[in-house]
C-alpha cells in the first residue's frame, strides 16, 4: 500500500521537479541535518536544567520559555525540508524500515516533549531546582531518543545493510 502510494508520488510532476534540481537535495538536507541539531540541543539544555547542572537559579518553566521556541521552529523547518526530500525519493523512503521507525520515535519525541514540559513547568515555578529522579530518568531517555532519531536518519540511506531482511522494499 504504502509503496504503491511512492510509487505515483514519484511519478508527480513536484518529485520529478525534486529530483531533476540536483543541488536541492543537498541543501535540504542541510538544512534538515541543522534542525535536528537544533532540536537535538535544546533537549540537551532542557535535561541539563532538569539534572540540575544549568540555570538552577531560575525556574524551569524560564527556562523552558527561553529554548521552546526553538525546538519548535527546528521541527517545523525540520518536517517541511523533510516532506520535499521524502517527495524527492519517496520509494527509498517508504522502502526504508529505519524511516518509519525515525517517523514514530519522532512522534514520540514530539508528544513526550509537550507532555514532560506541561508536567513540570507549573511545578517548578515556586523556584525549586531538584526533580524527582523519574523525571532526571525520562529527561536522558528523551535525549536518547533524539540520539536514536539522528542514527535512524543517517541509517535510512544504508537501511538494507542496517536492516536486511528486516528492510520493506
Amino acid at each position: 500500500m504504502f509503496l504503491d502510494f511512492a510509487h505515483w508520488v514519484a511519478s508527480t510532476s513536484t518529485s520529478t521537479w525534486v529530483q531533476k534540481h540536483l543541488w536541492l537535495t543537498p541543501l535540504l538536507q542541510s538544512i534538515h541535518i541543522l534542525m535536528i541539531g537544533v532540536v537535538v540541543i535544546v533537549i540537551f539544555m532542557l535535561t541539563m536544567r532538569v539534572l540540575g547542572y544549568v540555570a538552577t537559579d531560575e525556574p524551569f518553566a524560564a527556562v523552558w520559555r527561553r529554548y521552546t521556541p526553538w525546538l519548535w521552529s527546528a521541527i517545523v523547518v525540520m518536517a517541511l525540508t523533510g516532506v520535499v526530500l521524502s517527495i524527492g525519493e519517496p520509494v527509498r523512503e517508504a522502502s526504508a524500515m529505519s524511516f518509519w521507525l525515525k517517523m514514530g520515535l519522532i512522534v514520540v519525541g514530539i508528544v513526550g516533549a509537550l507532555a514532560f514540559g506541561g508536567a513540570l513547568r507549573p511545578a517548578t515555578n515556586v523556584g525549586t531546582t531538584q526533580f524527582s529522579g523519574g523525571a532526571k530518568l525520562v529527561a536522558i531517555g528523551t535525549v536518547l531518543l533524539w540520539l536514536f532519531v539522528i542514527f535512524l536518519g543517517r541509517a535510512i540511506a544504508y537501511d538494507v545493510e542496517v536492516w536486511e531482511s528486516l528492510h520493506l522494499g
